[in-house]
C-alpha cells in the first residue's frame, strides 16, 4: 500500500511540475500582440469641376447657305469652336427676321443660359436694347449699330475698304465705263459702300459712272436677279453688290458680264464673270471676344475692324485683270494695312456738285458713320438722302 501511495504522490509531483512548466513557457512564449492597423489612406484630392462652357449664341439675318453675309458669320462661329474647343458651346437661329420676331428670338437666348449673343444685322438694334435691358448678366454685341449699353457693345467691319478695292478692278475693267450696284436699305454703311465702290473706280478710271437699284432687302434672290439683269440692261458691264446672296454674280455670268462676290468667296457661283470677292473675316474679333468673356475682361463699346485687322480683303481675282490694276491694288492694301492710305481724303464732292469733303481733310469714323449723299459720278438720288 505504501508503494502504491508512493507511486501516487510522485505522480501528482510529476504532474504539478510539468503543469509548473507549461505556466512558465506560457509566459515566455507569449506571442507579441498584433500590429495595428495601418490608418486608412487619406481620400485622395478631388479634382477641380470643369467649369460650365460658355454658352455663345447667333442670329442671323439670312440662311447660313446664302454664300454670303450669314455665310461669313457663321464660318466665323465655327473657327471660335474650333479655337476654344469645349470651354464654349454654341449655337444659332437662322433667317431671323428684323424687328419683332429678333426680340423673341433674342429674349429665347438669353433664357436658355447663352452668356453672349451676337446679333448680325443692323436691325437687330433696337430689340436687343430691350433684351439686353432685361438681361443684365448677358453680354450682347450687336453689327453694324450704333447704339450701346453698360451690357451691349457694337462691331463692325470696314466693308467700304473692300468696295474701294474692288471698285480699283472694276474701273480696270469695265469697257462701257458704267458699274452698276445691287443694294439692299439706304443706311450710312450701304451708301458708304456704293461711294467707295465709286471712288475706287475714279481712282483709275475718273470717267466712271455708277447706277444703283435698290432692293430694299438684305435676302432676296428673285429681287437681286431683277435688279442686276436692270442694271446690265442699263448699260452696267461690271456689278457689285450689298446684298446677301450671290444672285447678282449669278446673272452676270448668265449675262456674260463681269461682277464681284461680297462677304465671302463667290467664285464658285460664277467663275467666268467673277473678277473677285470683297470678303470679311469676322473670325478674329470673334475669337477676341470669346476669349474676353472667358477670362473676365470683356468691357463693351465700339469696334471697327478693316484690312489692317485682317478683317477686310479681296481675294481671288480674275487670271484676266491686268498687272496694272493688280499693281495698284497691290498698292492700295498695303496702305490700308499700314493704316496709311486714306480712301476719303478730300477734295469729294457729292453728284450735286457740292463738296462734301474738302481738299487734304481726311474723314473721320464720325463722318462715315453719318454718310447720307452719293459722291459725284453715282447716278440718281439717295432714298431720304440730303441730295434731292
Amino acid at each position: 500500500m505504501f508503494d502504491a501511495r508512493k507511486r501516487s504522490m510522485l505522480k501528482l509531483a510529476a504532474l504539478a511540475a510539468a503543469a509548473s512548466a507549461l505556466l512558465a513557457c506560457g509566459k515566455k512564449e507569449d506571442p507579441a500582440p498584433a500590429a495595428a492597423a495601418p490608418p486608412a489612406p487619406e481620400a485622395a484630392a478631388s479634382a477641380p469641376a470643369r467649369p460650365e462652357p460658355l454658352k455663345v449664341a447667333f442670329a442671323y439675318v439670312g440662311p447660313v447657305g446664302d454664300g454670303g453675309w450669314s455665310f461669313a458669320h457663321d464660318s466665323a462661329r465655327k473657327a471660335v469652336e474650333k479655337e476654344f474647343g469645349d470651354r464654349v458651346q454654341t449655337s444659332f437661329v437662322e433667317s431671323v427676321p428684323e424687328g419683332a420676331d429678333a426680340e423673341r428670338v433674342l429674349r429665347d437666348m438669353a433664357s436658355q443660359g447663352n452668356k453672349l449673343i451676337f446679333g448680325t444685322t443692323f436691325g437687330y438694334m433696337e430689340p436687343m436694347l430691350k433684351v439686353a435691358a432685361d438681361h443684365g448678366d448677358v453680354k450682347f454685341e450687336h453689327a453694324t449699330g450704333y447704339k450701346t449699353a453698360e451690357n451691349m457693345a457694337t462691331y463692325d467691319s470696314r466693308t467700304y475698304e473692300g468696295a474701294y478695292m474692288a471698285g480699283v478692278i472694276a474701273g480696270a475693267m469695265t469697257k462701257t465705263g458704267t458699274l452698276g450696284v445691287v443694294a439692299s436699305v439706304p443706311i450710312p454703311e450701304v451708301i458708304r459702300n456704293i461711294d467707295s465702290f465709286t471712288l475706287g473706280a475714279q481712282s483709275v478710271n475718273p470717267g466712271i459712272r455708277t447706277r444703283v437699284v435698290w432692293v430694299g432687302e438684305w435676302f432676296n434672290p428673285p429681287k437681286e436677279t431683277e435688279a442686276a439683269t436692270a442694271l446690265i440692261n442699263g448699260g452696267a458691264d461690271v456689278l457689285m453688290q450689298n446684298t446677301d446672296s450671290s444672285a447678282v454674280l449669278q446673272t452676270a455670268e448668265k449675262m456674260g458680264k463681269r461682277g464681284f462676290g461680297w462677304d465671302s468667296d463667290m467664285t464658285a457661283y460664277g467663275p467666268r464673270a467673277h473678277l473677285g470677292s470683297a470678303v470679311i473675316n469676322w473670325a478674329p474679333y470673334y475669337i477676341k471676344t470669346v476669349g474676353d468673356a472667358l477670362d473676365g475682361k470683356w468691357t463693351g463699346g465700339r469696334a471697327w475692324w478693316g484690312v489692317k485687322e485682317g478683317a477686310i480683303d479681296l481675294v481671288s481675282l480674275a487670271a484676266d485683270v491686268p498687272d496694272q490694276a493688280r499693281a495698284k491694288l497691290a498698292e492700295v492694301k498695303a496702305g490700308l494695312q499700314a493704316g496709311a492710305y486714306q480712301i476719303w481724303k478730300g477734295p469729294i464732292a457729292d453728284n450735286a456738285g457740292n463738296e462734301v469733303l474738302p481738299s487734304g481733310a481726311v474723314a473721320d469714323d464720325g463722318f462715315l458713320g453719318r454718310i447720307n449723299f452719293y459722291v459725284k459720278g453715282v447716278e440718281g438720288k439717295v432714298p431720304g438722302g440730303d441730295n434731292k
